[in-house]
C-alpha cells in the first residue's frame, strides 16, 4: 500500500510538471508546434481525440539582425547599419554632443573707440609737448583669432571656454597735439599697437525651434553670449611734431644764451597694459560637414573694455639760442623732460565677421 502511494505521487508529478510550465509561458498557453502544425491539447469531454492544425506562414517576414558592439554616437554621421534601431525618427543631424575644439579665423569691420587725455579737465592740461587730444584706432587687416574648448549640454544648449585674440589695431598716422598755446596742430604719430588677449566663458543656444531650418535644413541658426577678463595692452608710441615755436625774437637782444626758439619734439609716450572685464555677443548659422566637423558662420560684437597708458611722456626737443648778434643757432644738445601721470585711454571694441571650424568627438 506505501508502494503505490509512492508511486500515484510521482506520477502526479511527472504530468503536473509540465502543464504548469505551460501555463508559465506568457503566449499561446495550450498549443505546442510540431513541425510545422499546432497541437490542440485541450482533452474533449466524449473522447481523447489530438486534432491538428497548420501554422499560418507569413511571406515577407524575417528574423532580425542582432548588432553587438559600441552604439552610434549621437551627432556622428559615420555610415552605421544598426544606426535606425537606435535613433528616434526625429533624430537632428546637427544636434550637438560630446567634447569639441573650435578654431575661428575673422575680419574687424570695425573697430570702435578711441585714445584721448584723461588730463583734459586739469588746469595746464596740454602744457606738455605731445600730449594728444585725440587719436582714433587704425582697424585695417584686423583679423582675430578665437580657440575654443566646448562641450554640448543637450539639443539646444552648447557651452565652451575660448581665447580671443586681437593685434594689429594702432593708432592713425595723424593725432591731432597740444600747440602750447591752448590749440592744437595735427602731428604724426608712430607705434601704440594695441594687443588684447580675452579669455571668455560663452554660451550658445540653437533657436531652430524658433526660427526653423534653413536652406532646406542643412543650416542651423543659433545665438551666443559670453564673458571672460581681457588683458589689453599698448606698445610705446611716439608723437612728432616739427613745428616751429617761436620763444622770442633774437634781433630784440644782444644777450648770447637766450631761449629764442624749440623745433622738432618727440614725446615718447610709455605704453601700459591693463585688465578689464570682457564680453561678447554672438549670431550666426551652423551647418555639419563629413568626420563629424561643423562651420559656424558668425556676426560677433566684442566688448574688450578699456586701454590705457602708464601715464609716462618723455620729451626731447631741439632748442634755439640767441647768438647775441640779432641771430640764433641750434643747442648742442637736445633738452629732454619727463611728465609723469598724463593718462592717456580709451575703450575697445570690436565687430567681426568670421568663420568657425569645430571638430566633435
Amino acid at each position: 500500500m506505501k508502494n503505490n502511494s509512492i508511486f500515484a505521487l510521482l506520477t502526479t508529478f511527472c504530468f503536473a510538471t509540465p502543464c504548469i510550465a505551460s501555463a508559465a509561458y506568457p503566449v499561446y498557453n495550450s498549443y505546442q508546434n510540431y513541425n510545422g502544425y499546432t497541437q490542440n491539447t485541450g482533452v474533449q469531454a466524449n473522447n481523447n481525440a489530438i486534432t491538428y492544425r497548420p501554422i499560418a506562414q507569413s511571406s515577407g517576414v524575417t528574423n532580425p539582425t542582432r548588432y553587438t558592439g559600441a552604439l552610434p554616437r549621437v551627432g556622428s554621421n559615420a555610415t552605421n547599419a544598426g544606426r535606425q534601431y537606435y535613433q528616434p525618427s526625429t533624430y537632428d543631424r546637427l544636434a550637438d554632443s560630446g567634447l569639441y575644439i573650435g578654431l575661428s579665423l575673422g575680419y574687424s569691420t570695425a573697430i570702435g573707440g578711441a585714445m584721448s587725455a584723461d588730463y583734459a579737465s586739469e588746469e595746464n592740461a596740454f602744457f606738455a609737448p605731445g600730449a594728444f587730444q585725440d587719436a582714433s584706432f587704425n582697424s585695417a587687416g584686423v583679423m582675430p583669432l578665437q580657440i575654443s574648448i566646448g562641450a554640448a549640454i543637450n539639443d539646444d544648449f552648447r557651452i565652451d571656454f575660448s581665447y580671443l585674440r586681437y593685434n594689429g589695431i594702432e593708432y592713425n598716422d595723424n593725432v591731432m597735439s597740444s600747440d602750447g598755446a591752448g590749440g592744437y596742430i595735427q602731428t604724426s604719430a608712430t607705434g601704440g599697437a594695441i594687443t588684447s588677449n580675452a579669455t571668455m566663458l560663452n554660451v550658445y543656444y540653437n533657436v531652430d525651434s524658433y526660427t526653423g531650418y534653413l536652406v532646406g535644413g542643412s543650416l542651423k541658426p543659433y545665438i551666443g553670449v559670453g564673458v571672460g577678463i581681457a588683458l589689453n595692452t599698448i606698445a610705446d608710441y611716439v608723437v612728432y611734431d616739427g613745428t616751429f615755436y617761436s620763444e622770442m625774437d633774437p634781433a630784440t637782444t644782444n644777450e648770447s644764451g637766450l631761449l629764442t626758439g624749440v623745433s622738432d619734439i618727440y614725446a615718447y609716450h610709455n605704453g601700459g597694459t591693463i585688465e578689464n572685464l570682457a564680453y561678447m555677443l554672438e549670431a550666426g548659422v551652423s551647418t555639419e560637414m563629413d568626420g563629424g566637423m561643423k562651420l559656424d558662420f558668425f556676426v560677433r560684437y566684442a566688448g574688450l573694455g578699456e586701454v590705457k597708458n602708464s601715464g609716462s611722456i618723455i620729451v626731447s626737443q631741439t632748442e634755439w639760442l640767441s647768438d647775441g648778434a640779432g641771430g640764433e643757432y641750434e643747442a648742442p644738445d637736445d633738452s629732454v623732460f619727463h611728465y609723469t601721470n598724463w593718462y592717456e585711454s580709451g575703450s575697445l571694441s570690436s565687430v567681426d565677421i568670421g568663420v568657425r571650424l569645430r571638430l566633435q568627438f
